[in-house]
């Protein structure tokens, strides 16, 4: 195990434990609060918690460790390891951050369905973003997929998560069920936009008969880089060169100003950019 915890990992490891931080903290400030659920393995140890009294910390941890086993039997060992470290730290601090469950002052299900599941969403991005998960549903999307290759990972967690709901309908009500589809919509949301990014940065193209002058013109005011793309007209059949280029989200009006210039009648698409890495662009946060 040791040879692959080496320092390519160490900051994967640093952020999968503040992504179980901040998952641990929506499930004790909002989640529970309100007598929601969670996906996957923390929304199955929420409903035993919630009938039973056993603290969901330690159902997540006992829930896992058969899986952590047919993981590492089974699947990629540096998936396993960093599964691990998240499964034993998100139920760490699931024990840890119990105590705060009335900090905070509210009893409206709804803000705390949406806060809850926004946290949630960054908490399991962050984790995500960093090759990690906290295991359960995970384990058992993968270990599904090593057996059945025809099945999408995102089905089995999706038809697994409509079992919960189903579950929660039964036990605390069809109020409570949908206020968890909500939440966790929320969460699948806010994950994909940390795990992909949120788009500020545009992709533009330009289809010009003065290519050679915007160019210049974006090359040298704007300090973007230019790539020419070489395209055929459907109806004249001529070829033509289509610039392509990335800009931020605030550069936009100088670039249009720049083709207006130099051709009103130039084509211009814009169209959003979740994720740019690269020269001239910030470097991943996480």
């Amino acid at each position: 195990m040791i040879k692959y915890l080496n320092k390519s990992i160490v900051k994967n490891v640093l952020f999968i434990l503040l992504g179980s931080l901040i998952s641990s903290l929506a499930i004790n400030l909002f989640i529970s609060k309100a007598k929601l659920l969670s996906g996957g393995a923390s929304g199955i140890s929420l409903i035993i918690q919630y009938l039973f009294k056993f603290p969901a910390g330690y159902s997540i941890l006992l829930l896992n460790i058969p899986l952590l086993i047919l993981s590492y039997k089974f699947l990629n060992k540096r998936f396993t390891i960093l599964t691990f470290i998240g499964t034993i730290s998100f139920s760490m601090f699931l024990i840890l951050t119990a105590p705060l469950k009335g900090v905070i002052d509210t009893t409206d299900t709804l803000l705390l369905c949406l806060y809850g599941g926004a946290l949630n969403g960054i908490g399991i991005g962050i984790v995500f973003s960093n090759h990690g998960s906290a295991g359960g549903l995970n384990i058992i999307s993968a270990l599904i997929k090593v057996k059945h290759d025809n099945y999408k990972i995102g089905q089995i967690s999706f038809y697994i998560n409509i079992i919960i709901v189903v579950i929660a309908t039964f036990f605390f009500g069809v109020t409570s069920a949908l206020y968890t589809i909500v939440a966790m919509f929320i969460t699948a949301e806010v994950t994909d936009r940390i795990i992909i990014g949120i788009g500020k940065q545009k992709l533009v193209l330009i289809i010009t008969v003065k290519e050679k002058e915007i160019c210049s013109g974006i090359l040298y005011k704007m300090h973007r880089g230019v790539t020419f793309l070489y395209g055929q007209g459907g109806y004249t059949g001529k070829r033509e060169k289509i610039l392509f280029c990335t800009v931020p989200l605030h550069q936009i009006p100088e670039l249009k100003l720049i083709i207006k210039e130099i051709d009103n009648d130039a084509f211009m698409i814009t169209v959003d950019a979740s994720e740019v890495r690269g020269k001239g662009f910030k470097n991943d946060l996480i």
